[in-house]
């Protein structure tokens, strides 16, 4: 592998690593803490919001901080991502989130008496937090990830305030957490969803289609969108271009 493309898929790794260790992480070892300590599903959306934000600053001048399939599939629907580089992110991506969970689970299963229940894995029908079905699910994933990239492209798009891609990006996995969770305790990234999925087993493996299947439709509908939004932009690769741009 080419020494450039190997940064660029170290950086997908520990970017989906660290999204869904933290991310899941919040929803499993913190969201429920006893005494009223607990964050609740603002903490959660906000951890999730948070792990992107601090790795698109850390290594999204690097791989582009993808983080996530979807987002790499409509980056390259968009014309902003290379076709060599889809399938060694995909595969880096879905390997940092199942490693993620293993650390994850091995963390959480340290407590005494602990269950690990749906190990924050997606899911809808009896799997749904609201119980909501699968319609409902699949229509939220689909839409939310179409905004998702559209905010992702747009902000590092030609004509963007420059350096700050991260935030409103950030901001906006936030924003799907707080109006999802209760629906598919939200994925929009099929990596995220695979992880936790492994491990919570059963029928949650047996719903792991459609956080793929969904996130991916939106995103790529959104990727083709944007090519009539937005002036045409070479395969770079990166969700940070404007801040590379103001390096």
């Amino acid at each position: 592998m080419h020494n450039d493309t190997m940064r660029r898929v170290v950086a997908e790794f520990f970017g989906t690593f660290w999204l869904t260790f933290g991310g899941c992480g919040a929803a499993v070892l913190a969201a429920k803490f006893p005494d009223a300590l607990g964050i609740g599903f603002l903490g959660v959306a906000f951890a999730f919001g948070l792990t992107v934000l601090t790795m698109a600053y850390a290594v999204g001048h690097i791989s582009g901080g993808h983080f996530n399939p979807a987002v790499t599939l409509g980056l390259w629907s968009a014309g902003r991502c290379a076709n060599h580089h889809v399938v060694p992110y995909i595969v880096a991506q879905v390997a940092g989130a199942i490693i993620a969970a293993a650390a994850l689970w091995i963390i959480a299963s340290g407590q005494p008496g602990w269950v690990p229940g749906g190990f924050a894995a997606n899911g809808y029908g009896a799997l749904s937090p609201g119980k909501y079905g699968l319609g409902s699910a699949f229509l939220t994933e689909l839409l939310l990830t179409f905004f998702f990239l559209l905010i992702i492209i747009g902000t590092t798009s030609k004509g963007a305030a420059t350096g700050f891609a991260g935030i409103p990006i950030g901001l906006a996995l936030t924003l799907i957490h707080l109006v999802s969770i209760p629906v598919t305790n939200t994925s929009v990234n099929p990596a995220r969803s695979t992880g936790p999925a492994l491990f919570a087993g059963g029928e949650y493996i047996g719903q792991l289609w459609l956080f793929w299947v969904a996130p991916i439709l939106g995103a790529m509908v959104a990727g083709a969108v944007t090519r009539m939004l937005y002036e045409p932009a070479d395969p770079v690769d990166t969700v940070v271009v404007e801040q590379r741009k103001a390096a």
